[in-house]
């Protein structure tokens, strides 16, 4: 490159670099490649040089002039940058008080949860809890279900490496207590179980609280008062309840309960699909079966056995018609409680 077109491009590129906004830059760029810029100048003086001379001059110019270009445009995006980021911190008033953390807020499953411990550490029952990867002992033989069951099948149950499953249930910690603890026991069980089950009313992973107490002379009568007394502190004096006959391997006689949907107010919807009523737990009479399992004597002990659909009763108590909302992560959802 000839020494004067090296000079050239030396000195532009020493006036883009001292450029300190973009209104300087466009003069520079105006200074060289504007239609009487010095390069543009250059460029149209080509004509006049011998004509063996003419080519390699052209080359020269054109490749200082894309030089530039691309120097130009370089340089033009950094300095709008700048002047963004300057004008963006010219907005902000230092004058205001800063923004202190935001608060969480709790979400309404464990909302539930400790209100219904509450209510039934009121009646005198204590808190035992167990692991969520269970043996199938606790979870299914040691409760008196059969080896061919549905409620073993891969469908309804999540099993793991190393013989372990997911709990379906509460209940395994049941087993446990008895098996370590001498009656008189009134106990509750709270905690996340896990069922390959999911609609508007069931997720993957839920929350149950199993309840029983076991002792002499313990009957249907002493179930039912304790349920009823909570659903009435739960929801209210007036809730409307029901109990079905049922079956569970581990009570007999067992019975569901439902409550009156407080969603539609027993009017119908999908929640309750239709029916005006709920399902929120089971129930029944612990099975003599079971009794034995854990070495007492069901010739002198009896007892009763619940379980709890935390999440359930979260959906009736806030009128919520989607269980998968619990578990979106939704802030605009969770700050509501």
């Amino acid at each position: 490159m000839p020494k004067n077109a090296l000079e050239l491009l030396e000195k532009a590129r020493a006036e883009i670099a001292s450029a300190q906004n973009l209104d300087s830059l466009n003069q520079v760029r105006v200074a060289y490649l504007g239609r009487k810029g010095t390069l543009t100048a250059k460029l149209a003086s080509i004509k006049n040089l011998p004509v063996e001379e003419r080519k390699s001059a052209g080359q020269i110019l054109n490749q200082i002039k894309n030089e530039l270009e691309k120097i130009l445009e370089q340089t033009a995006a950094e300095l709008s940058a700048r002047a963004e980021d300057q004008e963006r911190k010219q907005k902000i008033d230092v004058t205001l008080p800063g923004f202190g953390p935001e608060p969480g807020s709790r979400h309404p499953i464990s909302i539930m949860l400790e209100e219904m411990v509450d209510i039934f550490e009121g009646m005198g029952f204590w808190v035992e809890e167990g692991p969520d990867a269970e043996t199938d002992y606790f979870n299914f033989a040691a409760l008196n279900f059969p080896d061919d069951h549905p409620a073993r099948d891969m469908q309804a149950t999540f099993y793991l490496e190393n013989k372990l499953l997911l709990r379906t249930h509460t209940s395994p910690v049941q087993i446990r207590a008895m098996s370590k603890l001498k009656p008189p026991l009134r106990v509750i069980c709270p905690g996340r179980v896990y069922r390959c089950d999911a609609d508007v009313s069931h997720s993957p992973m839920f929350h149950q609280l199993e309840g029983f107490q076991v002792d002499r002379h313990i009957t249907f009568a002493h179930l039912k008062g304790v349920l009823m007394e909570f659903l009435k502190k739960f929801f209210g004096p007036d809730i409307k309840v029901r109990f079905r006959p049922s079956f569970f391997p581990f009570t007999e006689p067992s019975a569901e309960v439902d409550i009156s949907c407080q969603i539609c107010s027993g009017k119908g919807c999908p929640a309750c699909k239709q029916s005006g009523w709920m399902e929120v737990l089971g129930s029944g009479m612990i099975h003599p079966q079971v009794l034995q399992n854990v070495g007492y004597d069901p010739e002198q002990l009896t007892g009763f056995a619940f379980g709890l659909g935390v999440d359930r009763l979260a959906m009736l108590r806030y009128k919520i018609e989607h269980i998968r909302l619990f578990y979106e992560g939704d802030l605009r959802f969770l700050k509501q409680f």
